[in-house]
């Protein structure tokens, strides 16, 4: 994985694991990343705030109409404000850290008010691994649109269930790029990189296996050309193929280092689906 955000309480950084970091988890695309352009101009950087509006953490998501961004749960679990940057590349101070940079960006497109699933929990092992999740899905509802020329799509109902192993998928996210060394302060502070808008292809490997069959799990390595996702990822869409269909949005890995595999929550089960259009409707 390559490149950083906070996306998660789920993910002791984002993959590690569930939660750690939330002003630091997510994950953020890796191994063989590529700048997005204008191929997904509707993924967007999202940054999360308290009821006073602090500074939290931040992630990505996907505008799927001009007042409403899809995220993950363990981005909006906790927050209740957002803003939303959606140019490629979001200027920022480098030299000053994550939080304190973000209000460096200036004005966001959109502002809005967050809204977590209401059966999302998350739990943590003693080992500080992934024991449980579900329903890792929130959104943000914009006090004012944006206009674009596309928007991501939700996927049908079921649609998971139809694909095989091995089925292509796009993941695109915020997140960091590389690790830096030595690697002092955690996972969070190991990874930087430019807060800029990228995409990977990867590969279903499961839409059934022991955590839950409303998970994907999918490559996350550099293997044969493919990336996968990492700190600031966190509720970026998973894509089907080169489409603009949302299966899933990222939500947690088993390390630090982003590698080996990941896990999305799919948006196209009926509990979600039904969350999700309630804000459309």
């Amino acid at each position: 994985m390559n490149r950083i955000g906070k996306i998660s309480i789920l993910f002791v950084l984002v993959f590690s694991i569930l939660v750690s970091a939330l002003s630091s988890s997510a994950y953020a695309i890796t191994g063989n990343y590529r700048e997005d352009g204008d191929r997904h101009p509707y993924v967007c950087l999202v940054g999360f705030y308290d009821e006073n509006y602090e500074w939290l953490w931040r992630g990505s998501g996907s505008l799927i109409s001009p007042t409403i961004v899809l995220t993950a749960g363990h981005a909006t679990e906790g927050a209740k404000y957002a803003t939303i940057w959606i140019d490629e590349e979001i200027p920022y101070d480098p030299e000053n850290p994550d939080p304190e940079g973000y209000p460096n960006y200036g004005k966001g497109a959109a502002d809005g008010i967050t809204y977590t699933h209401p059966d999302f929990a998350q739990y943590v092992d003693n080992n500080g691994l992934v024991g449980f999740i579900t329903n890792d899905v929130g959104i943000v509802e914009l006090t004012s649109p944006v206009a674009l020329d596309e928007y991501g799509e939700l996927a049908n109902i079921g649609t998971v269930e139809t694909l095989r192993v091995g089925a292509d998928v796009t993941f695109v996210g915020y997140g960091v790029q590389y690790q830096v060394t030595p690697k002092i302060g955690g996972p969070y502070y190991a990874w930087t990189g430019t807060r800029a808008r990228f995409y990977a292809t990867a590969n279903l490997l499961s839409n059934k296996h022991a955590i839950s069959s409303t998970f994907m799990k999918c490559s996350a390595n550099a293997a044969k050309g493919k990336g996968g996702t990492a700190f600031g990822d966190s509720g970026g869409p998973v894509l089907l193929g080169t489409t603009d269909t949302i299966l899933a949005v990222t939500s947690f890995g088993p390390d630090a280092n982003c590698a080996a595999v990941g896990y999305y929550a799919r948006v196209d089960t009926q509990a979600v689906s039904d969350w999700i259009a309630s804000f459309l409707s």
